[in-house]
């Protein structure tokens, strides 16, 4: 089984010349995401796996692949703050 990755709704997106400053009202938080967060983010649409984001994400930065496990990190890291969700497909 395999999880695909969704941003939450009701977020506040803002372009900052150095990624997303993301507020988010159920929580009455401001988020603060450098460039790789906002492609990590950009990526989480409800199309994609966790790995084929890793796999992107990797390749716009051309990361080896001893990267891949940051890049799941920084995902991890979206769904804990509540910025994406993850459902089993």
């Amino acid at each position: 089984m395999s999880e695909v990755l969704t941003q939450a709704r009701n977020l506040e997106i803002h372009d900052v010349p150095d990624g997303y400053i993301i507020y988010n009202p159920d929580q009455d938080r401001v988020h603060y995401l450098n460039k790789t967060a906002a492609i990590i983010f950009e990526f989480c649409d409800g199309s994609r796996e966790a790995d084929d984001i890793v796999l992107r994400v990797a390749t716009a930065f051309e990361l080896a692949a001893s990267a891949h496990e940051e890049i799941r990190e920084g995902l991890a890291s979206l769904v804990q703050e509540g910025l994406v969700s993850s459902t089993s497909k």
